[in-house]
């Protein structure tokens, strides 16, 4: 037992080894730049304290982002350095004036770079902590020599030139700005690394192809692609793919769209293609994953585990409680809540009075003596009147009323046969009144010889005046002057 014991124990002791951890601060060189790891040499360094840091290019200045804590020892890329010492005053000073000459050698950059006319866009002067070398960055679409460009630099700064080519996604996280979404780049804010993305990602969450919508400012496919695609994958998982046979409490049919977020899809139905219903996932049984192949065998015509006569029957969805509540009731008063009042019904109409009797009307006889008669004659009178009282009543009425009435129907049919475009007879139309004619002069000359027409001397003619007879205007307007009438 023993010995057992003793081959074990050093198999159990790798097993149960735990990993080294070690003692780190996060310390960031620039703002919206990657954040390293350092050792803090002993120090409790908190959050937001500026540092001098050893690093491969020499002493450089960073701010920490993270306080003392340990990390396993395999995320560390070594060599492990450690911080120097906290900044003094002389070293924000120092820094200070290193802003400052940054902007002066970047606007002599950009000058240089037009004299030697090179393709390539100037993103970033930096100077090193202790002034010993300038670093240059820029973005090209192709290799550019830039040998003349570095010899005239360091002709005019006297030190270290180093230009060196970014992509366009590291221009636009030193760079900055904001997004379609409104908020400052992702890049520049907590993204150390570059994901990355591909167009696979926008066809897995149906977004559009568009390169105008998917991409970001840099040019390259957003970095939020990589957000959501974890989750969109496990819903693909548990969802049934386009053209694919499943069966619905409606029926079986085949899917014709798929709702990822909803997880629902859109079936239309094999009894009637023209009408589609939308199920969710749990409600609906997949009887072929996707479009049918050749290979594939024939689905049975009696296949359908939900829709079928041997399908269980879906648990009834509980009832709705009734409110516990009062119903509303209108308010028909500030001070008081009153009940509504019931439909009452309308009183009957009230009765008309009847009208009152008017007065006899007094009427003259031939002697002069008035008449009077009771409102009840009168009225029998009137109703006694004879129907052809036109015809008989000769003195108030004209002879021709009835010759006149018909001539006024036989008018207005002739005008509904003209509206309707009908041609009117014969005999109507030779009826019809022709305008005179004005005769020729030829025929006028002969009828005056003949006396049939009369002429100046016998009465008056149709004949225009002759010029003597006109008023003449005045030769001389100045004068006063008329003319002989």
């Amino acid at each position: 037992m023993d010995e057992m014991t003793e081959t074990l124990a050093p198999e159990t002791a790798e097993i149960s080894e735990e990993p080294v951890m070690v003692e780190v601060v996060d310390v960031q060189f620039r703002p919206g730049q990657k954040i390293y790891f350092f050792d803090p040499s002993g120090m409790e360094i908190p959050v937001g304290a500026h540092l001098i840091i050893d690093t491969a290019r020499g002493p450089e200045y960073g701010t920490c982002t993270g306080t003392n804590h340990k990390i396993s020892e395999k995320d560390v890329v070594p060599p492990l350095r450690g911080v120097i010492r906290l900044a003094t005053e002389a070293d924000e000073k120092i820094v200070a004036e290193n802003r400052q000459k940054e902007k002066k050698a970047y606007s002599v950059c950009m000058q240089k770079i037009e004299e030697h006319n090179l393709d390539m866009q100037l993103v970033s002067a930096e100077y090193a902590f202790d002034g010993s070398k300038i670093l240059f960055f820029f973005t090209a679409d192709e290799r550019v020599d830039f040998r003349e460009l570095v010899k005239n630099l360091a002709s005019i700064f006297h030190t270290r030139i180093e230009l060196r080519q970014i992509g366009v996604r590291d221009k636009a996280k030193m760079v900055g700005g904001l997004g379609i979404c409104g908020r400052p780049f992702c890049c520049a804010q907590f993204l150390d690394d570059f994901q990355p993305v591909s167009i696979k990602m926008a066809k897995t969450q149906n977004l559009s192809l568009n390169p105008t919508k998917i991409s970001g400012a840099c040019g390259r496919l957003m970095c939020c692609l990589k957000y959501e695609q974890e989750a969109y994958e496990d819903l693909i998982r548990t969802s049934p793919k386009m053209d694919s046979f499943v069966d619905t409490p409606d029926g079986r049919g085949t899917v014709v769209d798929v709702n990822l977020l909803c997880q629902m899809v859109k079936v239309r139905l094999e009894k009637n293609p023209e009408s589609c219903c939308c199920h969710h996932n749990c409600d609906i049984c997949v009887l072929r994953n996707g479009k049918a192949k050749k290979n594939d065998p024939p689905i049975p015509a009696d296949l359908a585990p939900i829709s079928g006569p041997d399908a269980k029957q879906r648990p009834e969805k509980p009832k709705e409680e009734e409110p516990a509540l009062d119903p509303v009731k209108f308010r028909y008063r500030m001070d008081s809540v009153v009940d509504e009042p019931e439909q009452e019904q309308r009183p009957a109409r009230a009765e008309k009075p009847e009208r009152p009797v008017r007065q006899p009307r007094a009427s003259r006889s031939d002697n002069g003596e008035k008449n009077e008669e009771s409102g009840e004659q009168r009225s029998t009178r009137r109703r006694r009147r004879p129907r052809n009282a036109g015809q008989r009543a000769g003195e108030n009425r004209t002879e021709g009323a009835p010759q006149e009435k018909q001539d006024r129907r036989e008018n207005t049919e002739k005008g509904e046969r003209f509206e309707r475009g009908e041609k009117p007879e014969r005999a109507e139309r030779q009826d019809r009144p022709k305008p005179p004619r004005r005769p020729r002069p030829e025929q006028r000359e002969r009828r005056e010889e003949n006396g049939e027409m009369p002429n100046s001397e016998n009465g008056p003619s149709h004949r225009r005046k002759p010029n003597h007879f006109r008023r003449r205007k005045p030769k001389n307007p100045g004068d006063g002057s008329r003319g002989a009438e």
